[in-house]
């Protein structure tokens, strides 16, 4: 009986025992048959153009790309897709662009019968497809990360389900957003999130009481999420094991609150450009309270905290990153900063500071990196302060003040080996010092305006790392590298020979800046040989002379040129064909002659041509443009350029921001072509001899009427070499630079331009500068020049105008310099707003129907018919007024909230990790 019942057991238990027989051999083989199946049929809906998968093949599918399998079941356990070479060579993601390496398509739901998957990880990819609600089902998994790979939409609330979550990477390309971040509340194992570029701009009231009671959160990475709101204050804090906070780039607008002095354990706090305030002392007050005895990186550059930095930071003894950039810090460095002996970077460039730096400063005997950019140091840095920085390899100082000295002994040997030196306004010279000589894994050389007044030394050149140099405003004398020699060819395979003074080792040289110099000389023929990778070459502001070398024509590397400010001479050859990479070309303020080589206009990628103050000459008007041409700056001006302005600079395809054609020779009249550019800000055609009427279709430059900056056509023309001109304002050649982007000028002035102002100009509402002199404009003032709120200076002298000043003028409150001389006006000088500050009467003289003050005839009284006007105007100026100002607010932020949404674009360069590290 027993013997039956033994038997009985065994045949019920038998399918099951052949079962786990089966599993164990397939096991064996490396892989279970359905999860088998449920790879390939996950491959089968993906996109591969560069066969990433392709060892996806036989039955071994544990042995697959990307797939682990547990040792003991052999059940799949992880998929890791993560691709690098969904990146470029310059480690910026193509995403979007579905570069033939990226993994695409579609998730296939399959992926549920990997019933015991614990690791997920598809990122580096280009889906461009939501995230899958089904994910949410994979009830095993610890660890996802869906990081760049282009998933759009919402984040589905259904991975809320995830309940063993650990690590969870969302972080995206600006394509995902999440209204509601509940769903995190459920994920009570999280100990890692990273959402960062997911728009969160609709949870950010929730966002902290959602991650607050998961005290099993050790980072939380929320960069760039649109967060505006930063509670000041929890009832609980609960973040006990909270070690990385992660807030870059959100617009908080508060200060860091009181509750971080709870967060005993962390360890990296970040909140670079998330318009932070407040107090710096309060700020490190509160860390020394909380994590004096954890806290190794504080980040907070690109905020708006200020204050002094308290001698309580010398507390933060484990501090090993503290980057204050670009703030309102004042005051001095405290001494206490000695006692930071772990710090390896200290950067506090671009604040308010002053004093002098601390003795105890050469106690930081780990530091790396020192930076002290733009603020307004006093006194000296000694040697025995430096002595024992031995490990420092990027160091950065200027002071705004020039009241700074680096003083050390001519014999002098650092400790150091840098990499990267950058002393502005500072005094060094006026010799290289010796101690820079022992320098030889240098980078990158600044050193601007710092009082150098020798010739170049040779040690520069020796530097076989160096890429950028920069000696810009000094007084280095001698001739433009001279001792350029273009070595043989045997020499060109050989390092840098000091006896033959090659300069074979500058392979990787991509910046030369020497402009504001005492350079004299030639520029060297072989110069497009010797420096063929340079990128950005500024020689602007010498002494050199003779032709501009047709070996230009091979650095085909070149995104920036300037020579201008020399006295270079001869005609511009035609070799520019190859310069495809060609931003920015200045060689204005030269005595070159002839006429424009066709091929500049040519260049593909040109943005600023700046050829005026020479000698060039010809008829413009059958030149062709680049059909593709992205042009926004173009001067011409001070030359001797005939016949009409030529119709294609309307017609073409062009972005002008300028168009400065000044004191040539043109002649015909205006072509209404030219209203075809809506960007432009700035048109200056003065100067010239045209004749004509003013085209009314002026008034439809869309980028005069509104407020509206200037924006690069692509982020590498962001530098400085674009946005600057020289413009003439009030009568004065000024230099703009920062502010240029905000310049709006029309200026026709000093031509034979007839008949009367179109009221149509009037409706250019953006205008800072109106300049119409020296014409034979005829007819009155229109009564509509009042809408130009924003007009700053107005000359309208030494034409044929006449009636009376128009009344609607005392709206323009910004006027500052105005000028109606030697016209026919008459009538009553206004004397309300800003005409009472108009006490010179030269700006009227030669009218002799105005009366007034400031002028010493007196009017009559006034009529009957005149006082109505006046109290028709009046009644104007507090109804359509009223509704005109509201216009004009309107515009006006408009215009700075296109300013700041510029800035978020462009600060993303700044934020985003991969393209901060470069």
């Amino acid at each position: 009986m027993e013997g039956k019942f033994f038997s009985l057991i065994f045949l019920c238990l038998f399918p099951a025992i052949s079962t786990l027989e089966a599993n164990d051999v397939e096991a064996n083989k490396g892989c279970i048959e359905i999860e088998r199946k449920a790879l390939i049929k996950f491959k089968e809906g993906l996109t591969d153009p560069s066969n990433f998968l392709s060892s996806w093949t036989g039955d071994n599918c544990c042995s697959w790309k990307g797939i682990s399998c547990s040792n003991e079941t052999g059940h799949v356990v992880k998929i890791e897709l993560q691709n690098y070479e969904c990146f470029n060579d310059a480690g910026n993601y193509y995403g979007s662009n579905q570069n033939a390496s990226c993994l695409g398509g579609q998730i296939s739901t399959s992926l549920l019968d990997l019933k015991y998957l614990d690791h997920l990880d598809l990122s580096l990819n280009s889906f461009q497809i939501p995230i899958p609600e089904f994910l949410g089902s994979l009830g095993m998994l610890s660890y996802l990360n869906l990081s760049l790979a282009a998933f759009t939409g919402m984040i589905p609330q259904h991975l809320g389900n995830l309940s063993n979550l650990r690590y969870l990477d969302l972080s995206s390309d600006s394509s995902l957003q999440s209204n509601d971040l509940y769903w995190l509340s459920s994920l009570t194992s999280l100990e890692y999130l990273n959402m960062e570029s997911v728009n969160l701009s609709l949870a950010s009231t929730h966002w902290l009481q959602v991650l607050n009671p998961i005290p099993s959160l050790s980072e939380v990475h929320l960069v760039s999420c649109e967060l505006q709101n930063l509670p000041q204050s929890l009832h609980t804090v609960n973040f006990t094991s909270l070690s990385v906070l992660e807030l870059t780039g959100n617009r908080f607008k508060s200060p860091i609150p009181r509750w971080f002095s709870n967060l005993s354990t962390l360890v990296q706090l970040d909140l670079t450009m998330s318009e932070i305030t407040g107090d710096v002392s309060a700020v490190i007050g509160d860390l020394t309270t909380c994590c004096k005895n954890s806290l190794e990186e504080l980040i907070l550059a690109g905020n708006q905290i200020s204050g002094h930095i308290p001698h309580s930071l010398g507390l933060l003894k484990k501090l090993k990153f503290l980057d204050l950039l670009l703030n309102f810090i004042s005051g001095p460095i405290p001494e206490t900063v000695g006692n930071l002996t772990n710090l390896e970077s200290l950067d506090l460039s671009y604040n308010q500071m002053n004093g002098s730096l601390p003795e105890s400063i050469k106690m930081l005997t780990k530091l790396a990196s020192l930076g002290l950019l733009q603020n307004s140091w006093q006194g000296i840095l000694s040697e025995n302060q430096l002595q024992s920085l031995g490990k420092l390899e990027y160091f950065t100082i200027s002071s705004s003040n020039k009241s700074f000295t680096i003083n050390v002994s001519y014999n002098w040997v650092p400790p150091f080996s840098l990499k990267d030196i950058e002393i502005n306004d500072c005094l060094l010279g006026p010799k290289f010092p010796a101690w820079l000589k022992t320098q030889k894994q240098l980078s990158t050389v600044i050193l601007t305006n710092v009082g150098i007044s020798e010739a170049i030394s040779d040690w520069l050149w020796g530097l076989s790392q160096l890429r950028w140099c920069d000696l810009s405003n000094n007084q280095i004398t001698g001739s433009f590298l001279p001792s350029l020699e273009y070595p043989s060819p045997a020499l060109q395979k050989s390092t840098f020979n000091r006896s033959n003074s090659s300069f074979t080792s500058w392979h990787k040289l991509y910046n030369l800046n020497l402009a504001g110099n005492l350079l004299s000389g030639p520029i060297p023929a072989n110069i497009g040989q010797v420096l063929a990778s340079v990128s950005m070459l500024n020689l602007s502001g010498n002494f050199l002379d003779g032709r501009i070398p047709s070996s230009i024509g091979r650095m085909r590397n070149l995104i920036s040129l300037d020579l201008s400010n020399n006295q270079l001479s001869g005609r511009i050859l035609d070799n520019w064909r190859h310069l495809k990479k060609l931003l920015v070309l200045d060689l204005s303020a030269n005595h070159l002659s002839g006429t424009v080589p066709g091929s500049i206009f040519l260049l593909p990628e040109l943005q600023k041509l700046k050829l005026n103050d020479n000698h060039l000459s010809g008829d413009l008007s059958n030149y062709q443009i680049n059909n593709a041409s992205i042009l926004q700056f173009l001067d011409l001006g001070g030359n001797r350029f005939a016949g009409k302005i030529p119709k294609w600079l309307g017609g073409s395809p062009l972005a002008l921001f300028e168009l400065r054609l000044r004191a040539n020779r043109f002649s015909g009249s205006i072509p209404e072509e030219v209203c075809n550019l809506i960007y432009l800000h700035i048109l200056d055609i003065a100067a010239n001899y045209l004749s004509g009427s003013i085209p009314a279709c002026l008034g439809q430059l869309v980028h005069m009427q509104i407020v509206l900056p200037f924006v690069p056509i692509s982020p590498i023309s962001a530098f400085k070499d674009i946005a600057e001109m020289d413009l003439v304002v009030k009568g004065r050649q000024m230099r703009y630079g920062k502010t240029l982007e905000l310049v709006n000028i029309l200026d026709l002035s000093s031509n034979n331009l007839s008949g009367e102002i179109p009221k149509e100009i009037t409706r250019l509402l953006a205008l800072g500068t109106l300049n119409l002199s020296r014409n034979q404009l005829t007819g009155n003032i229109p009564e509509e020049i009042g809408n130009l709120r924003l007009l700053e200076t107005l000359d309208l002298s030494h034409n044929h105008l006449s009636g009376p000043i128009p009344r609607s003028m005392t709206a323009m409150t910004f006027l500052n310099y105005m000028n109606l001389s030697y016209n026919n006006l008459s009538g009553q000088i206004p004397s309300t707003n800003q005409f009472q500050t108009f006490n010179d009467p030269s700006i009227y003289e030669g009218n002799v129907g105005l009366c007034g003050i400031p002028l010493p005839s007196k009017c009559d009284a006034v009529s009957a018919g005149d006082a109505e006007d006046e109290g028709r105007m009046k009644g104007h100026s507090v109804e359509e007024d009223g509704e005109d100002s509201t216009k004009l607010e309107f515009y006006i932020s408009m215009g700075l909230g296109f300013i700041f949404g510029f800035w978020g674009v462009f600060g993303s360069l700044y934020v985003y990790k991969p393209w901060r590290r470069g």
